[in-house]
């Protein structure tokens, strides 16, 4: 299994509109790297969310349920989505500052790669997360 994270900004796309919507293909990707990304993602990987610019805090947990294809929002062939389903709300967010304190997760590609929208963790960053958001 390989662990990701994905950021939406939470006027355009909430984790409550997501819960709601119960399903959703994960679109709007230009970037080649999180491209990259969203390519390397397998049926049944679990992903963490992200809300960026308002809140900056890990809210949940989402699993890909479908693995990449042409991103419907573009004819342009370079670009793709998954298909992502809701699976866990946290008991507490988990702020990109408590993210930054904490020792187990100086190299997290979110502190790294501030602005990289779709990024790969190693498991043991996705399970302190997890274990963060449900303490």
């Amino acid at each position: 299994m390989n662990y990701f994270l994905v950021k939406s900004e939470p006027f355009k796309y909430s984790w409550e509109q997501f819960n709601k919507d119960g399903q959703t293909f994960w679109d709007g990707v230009r970037n080649f790297q999180a491209r990259n990304n969203l390519k390397a993602m397998k049926e049944g990987d679990l992903v963490l969310f992200y809300h960026s610019n308002e809140g900056k805090e890990v809210v949940g947990i989402a699993k890909v349920v479908k693995e990449f294809y042409q991103d419907p929002t573009t004819e342009d062939p370079r670009w793709v989505v998954v298909d992502l389903a809701p699976v866990e709300t946290f008991k507490k967010t988990v702020t990109l500052e408590a993210i930054k304190a904490d020792e187990l997760l100086q190299d997290v590609a979110l502190v790294k790669q501030g602005r990289l929208s779709v990024m790969p963790l190693k498991p043991e960053e996705f399970d302190r997360i997890v274990e963060l958001g449900n303490s």
